[in-house]
């Protein structure tokens, strides 16, 4: 058999180098044809678990596969992170990332994984505040009080968090950083515990997230000061944020869609497409009202640099406050 001429062999080697390409565009084409699985680095029932599940209804309506929730918890969400990054990177397994992926990658030490290399940033959810509750007893009604009074008695205020490292620690840890405060961070298992000990006048603050904490606020159980986000929430109008006495100061838990690092772009621009089609229904910005957020939408890559800057800013926290996993 004689050997092909050079010209036949450049057209094998041109069809050779296509093939991929045609490869990635046909299954972006079929994408899905079977069920997606959404990771969730975190119990039924949390934040995040509540948005993946309301994100892959809508997202499973659209594109006519199910978007099927599984729940991975365990180290502040890096095992469900992890799950994600050893998968396939063939669109069918997704990973509802967080803030608390940013924080992970400064808070723990050996990672398997680096979070901003290995999953690839596919479309942004939501965007929610926290909210500053004190007990109805505590002196303080407004941040600038708090901070008086807590420079006044350092060490005595204690604020309480779902654990170590979670976005309500964090919130706390910025806080005092930049009001130059001392108050005493207690670790709970889980923000419920925390929540219940505030409301039994057994704690003095938490930075609490928006959901569990609405009705309590508004039964006058607990008194709210202001929120972390930079602009004022749609939920709790009346309150001022922390960042109008404290310039620069935002502490908001994301939310977003994540995949594998090296799924094909076609993939993720048909889920980014999906999502923002989904975010601008009418139908679920009430629902994330609701929740306590806003949704945000945003290109892959405007969504990779927000995850990039977060971890940046939250690496920063960790070390100036020195956070330590117990």
């Amino acid at each position: 058999m004689k050997p092909p001429h050079r010209r036949q062999f450049l057209h094998l080697a041109s069809v050779a180098a296509v093939l991929p390409a045609l490869s990635r565009i046909a299954q972006a084409q079929t994408y899905p044809s079977r069920p997606v699985h959404i990771v969730v680095g975190f119990a039924s029932g949390s934040a995040a678990d509540i948005l993946a599940r309301l994100i892959g209804q809508w997202l499973s309506e659209r594109l006519g596969q199910p978007f099927v929730v599984e729940n991975r918890g365990g180290a502040g969400g890096s095992l469900g992170a992890e799950t994600v990054v050893r998968a396939a990177a063939d669109g069918y397994t997704l990973l509802l990332c967080s803030s608390a992926d940013a924080i992970n990658a400064t808070i723990y030490d050996k990672l398997s994984f680096n979070f901003i290399r290995d999953i690839a940033p596919v479309a942004s959810i939501a965007r929610g505040p926290n909210v500053l509750v004190v007990h109805p007893s505590f002196p303080a009604k407004t941040i600038p009080e708090f901070i008086t009074y807590t420079k006044a008695n350092p060490g005595k205020v204690n604020f309480g968090s779902a654990g170590i490292g979670t976005v309500a620690h964090m919130a706390g840890e910025l806080f005092k950083s930049m009001a130059g405060v001392d108050i005493v961070h207690v670790p709970y298992r889980g923000l419920a515990p925390a929540l219940t000990d505030l409301l039994g006048g057994r704690l003095q603050a938490v930075f609490s997230t928006m959901p569990p904490s609405i009705a309590n606020i508004r039964a006058g159980k607990l008194r709210a000061l202001a929120v972390t986000s930079a602009m004022r929430s749609k939920t709790l109008p009346d309150l001022p944020t922390i960042g109008d006495f404290l310039p620069g100061y935002e502490a908001n838990l994301l939310t977003g869609l994540g995949a594998p690092g090296n799924v094909p772009a076609e993939i993720v621009d048909t889920l980014n497409k999906e999502v923002n089609a989904v975010l601008a229904d009418p139908a679920i910005k009430t629902r994330l009202a609701d929740l306590g957020s806003e949704p945000v939408s945003m290109t892959p890559t405007d969504f990779g640099k927000l995850l990039a800057d977060e971890t940046e800013k939250w690496g920063k926290v960790i070390r100036t406050a020195n956070v330590k996993l117990e």
